[in-house]
């Protein structure tokens, strides 16, 4: 036994010796070399070229762009100077490779050979990397990068970062590059979980934008599962661009599990129970942020859904993305108003993958009042795409406050989606569907996108007299999606009416309706709205008649939201020399959100010099009218935003606008990020997009080759509608 003690003692230290040798073996690593850090206020030994990197390092995130983060330091080399349509080169002295590694940080465009950093030897690129992003939606954090370059020891290269890009994310973000002997460290992603009892409103989630979802985040109470979302999880506090939150008190006391996976432990460490919002207190102050539009606080927004008035409230559902920027995760989000100015937002009300079978996509809302359903009188009944089933009810029995979902979902199944039901209420010469129909004096219509065999693409028309039962009952084809059917009077006569179908893409058609089939009475399809407006909704159930609709505008932000909503508009019916159109214009109420006017006086416009009238902020609803005499164009100038009529096109804004006894009626609407144009009183409806804040001094028109006269010019400065 001792001889054994005494062979192992031998061979464990020969053992030790050994690794001890091998470990010696070992060159140690030696210390980094900064090649470039661009904490200097200009770029020294290297070269800037083109206008792209500007005269030196910029300090973090530049005029225009989303929040830079990930550099280190207070500089870094940014090539946004001037926005994504500016170019350049920026290209290091000549350096010796002289460690295994160069390491360094960068982010920005994703375009290969256009917005990267290269490694050139003898001239040559041997080594390119580039940015993450190259669609909307996507993050300016700058992420850990290293190349291999050991084969290249002891040779002479330059590095050339490269910006020749001029579309979406047509710059380079690059900073810290270093030799090193060390290659660095990557995030450790793992699935990683944790269980707490519910004692905050919210669960906050830091997110990092990138332009699609690569991990997932799962939400159980006692077990059952609540939330199930894909997204990107920050990997850091310093990867963090914004706080996405689910809201959980009404699950207060009970134990929740939250289940993620590809998410860093630091990063999961900051998804954490609270009673406030990271970020909170700058929701609404943001520079772009429109501040008499509805905005959500966080994510991203498309079609408005289930628009409806009930008791006394205004509901606005919407399609929400509330963990991302981009388009995703389908769900209904949930806001209210008392008078359809100022709005309160509301926890999500219906959710994906753990209510509907996949995504909750676009759908109406309505009242049974008749209790027709057998849910209560006055419930309040959506209805929606559930893209795992079909056509599919949601109902809440305590004003919009909690939905339950209908177990015997879906109620239609077809190809299609979008369904928007309203009430048909009989006349005298109409014929009722059966007894049920005949006793409630009228029944259901539900209107929805269709995919048909022989129709094609249509809307589909069904009805019913308990909202469940519904039977398919015409088409209509050529139409889309997001189709909707109201009644209106034609010239405010109430004897006399048309029925109207609206889609997505803002074309519509005029005609008759039975309750069972649309006939348009014109060929083709007329147009109001121009511009990015898409998937507009009326409100149901109005208390005072007025055909009230709100549409999606396709205006990109740069977060913590995206997208945005119109200014809610009354349609009507007119005649017009081309026959009866439909007519929009903003609400009498943004008339109450008026804190000071100007007035010019009425005076002829002699060519050249424009009318000046003196304003003093950039949220304005401005009203001029004109005689156009003999201009070629009229130029309205309001900050940050040019309007142009072209007399001899007949156009505002490249949009057909006839004169009318060769007058224009113009009525603008500017708030930060959008830009509402309206047309002679309604006729046209023209959206876009604005600058953020400016500071606004003036709004002038003026008359080009030619006279014109001013009948009228007035500027209404506008106050936000979220100051308390």
């Amino acid at each position: 036994m001792k001889a054994f003690t005494a062979t192992l003692c031998v061979c464990v230290l020969i053992t030790s010796v050994m690794v001890a040798q091998r470990v010696d073996a070992q060159p140690p690593a030696r210390p980094d070399l900064l090649v470039a850090d661009f904490e200097e206020a200009d770029y020294g030994a290297w070269k800037a070229e083109g206008d792209a990197f500007g005269t030196g390092p910029a300090n973090g995130t530049l005029k225009g762009q989303m929040q830079v983060s990930g550099f280190r330091g207070d500089r870094l080399a940014n090539s946004f100077h001037q926005g994504d349509r500016s170019t350049g080169t920026l290209t290091s002295p000549p350096i010796t490779i002289e460690r295994r590694y160069l390491t360094f940080l960068i982010g920005g465009g994703g375009h290969a050979g256009k917005t990267c950093m290269n490694l050139q030897i003898g001239g040559k690129t041997v080594l390119t990397a580039t940015g993450t992003n190259i669609r909307p939606g996507g993050s300016e954090a700058l992420q850990p990068a290293s190349w291999d370059v050991g084969e290249y020891e002891g040779q002479t290269a330059t590095i050339q970062v490269v910006d020749s890009a001029t579309g979406g994310w047509g710059h380079i973000n690059v900073d810290h590059i270093v030799q090193s002997d060390t290659k660095p460290r990557l995030p450790d992603f793992a699935a990683r979980e944790k269980t707490f009892t519910i004692d905050h409103r919210y669960l906050v989630i830091p997110i990092e934008n990138k332009p699609k979802a690569q991990g997932q985040i799962q939400v159980f109470v006692d077990d059952q599962e609540v939330r199930r979302y894909a997204l990107n999880i920050a990997t850091s506090a310093e990867t963090t661009d914004w706080y996405a939150f689910f809201t959980l008190d009404a699950y207060l006391g009970q134990t929740a599990r939250v289940v993620a996976n590809k998410v860093t432990e630091e990063g999961f460490a900051l998804v954490r129970p609270s009673d406030h919002i990271p970020g909170e207190d700058d929701f609404y102050h943001e520079p772009h942020r429109p501040q008499f539009h509805f905005t959500q606080k966080v994510g991203w927004n498309n079609d408005p859904n289930g628009m409806v008035y009930h008791d006394g409230t205004w509901h606005l559902f919407f399609q929400h993305n509330p963990v991302a920027l981009p388009w995703g995760n389908m769900t209904w989000g949930h806001a209210t108003s008392k008078d359809l100015l100022r709005w309160q937002q509301h926890p999500n009300k219906l959710f994906p993958k753990t209510m509907a079978q996949r995504d909750c996509f676009s759908g109406g809302a309505t009242v049974d009042k008749h209790n027709t359903a057998g849910w209560g009188k006055n419930t309040l009944v959506a209805f929606l795409t559930d893209t795992g089933a079909g056509e599919s009810i949601a109902y809440s029995q305590d004003g919009g406050k909690t939905f339950t979902w209908y177990e015997d979902n879906p109620v239609v199944e077809h190809k299609g989606r979008d369904p928007k039901v309203i009430w048909y209420a009989y006349g005298d010469a109409d014929t009722p569907l059966n007894g049920a129909a005949k006793k409630l004096g009228g029944h259901w219509v539900m209107v929805v996108y269709d995919e048909h065999p022989e129709y094609k693409r249509n809307a589909a028309f069904y009805t019913s007299t308990d909202l469940k039962d519904w039977t398919e009952q015409s088409h209509l084809p050529g139409y889309y999606e997001c189709t909707e059917l109201f009644e209106l009077p034609v010239d405010d006569q109430q004897h006399n009416t048309r029925w109207v179908v609206f889609a997505a893409d803002a074309k519509y058609a005029i005609g008759t309706f039975d309750g069972r089939v649309f006939t348009p009475e014109h060929e083709g399809k007329h147009q109001v709205h121009w511009g990015p407006y898409y998937a507009s909704q009326t409100f149901d159930n109005a208390p005072d008649g007025r055909k009230i609709q709100m549409g999606w505008l396709r205006v990109s932000s740069p977060g913590p939201y995206n997208q945005h909503f119109s200014f809610p508009h009354r349609l009507t019916l007119r005649t017009t020399e081309d026959g009866i159109r439909m007519f929009a214009q903003p609400i009498r109420e943004i008339e109450q959100l008026r804190v000071k006017s100007h007035r010019a006086k009425p005076q002829p416009m002699i060519g050249g010099q424009p009318v000046r009238l003196p304003v003093e902020s950039d949220l304005l609803d401005v009203r001029v009218s004109f005689e156009v005499g003999s201009a070629k164009t009229v130029k309205l100038e309001i900050p940050g935003r040019t309007i142009t009529y072209d007399a001899k096109a007949q156009t505002l804004n490249d949009v057909p606008l006839k004169t009318i006894n060769g007058r224009v009626d113009i009525q603008v609407l500017a708030d930060r990020s959008l830009t509402e144009i309206i047309g002679n009183d309604g006729r046209v409806f023209v959206s876009g997009s604005g600058p953020a804040k400016i500071g606004g001094t003036e709004v002038s028109i003026s008359a080009i080759g030619g006279n014109a006269k001013l009948l009228r010019l007035d500027a209404h400065e506008l106050k936000s509608i979220w100051n308390k």
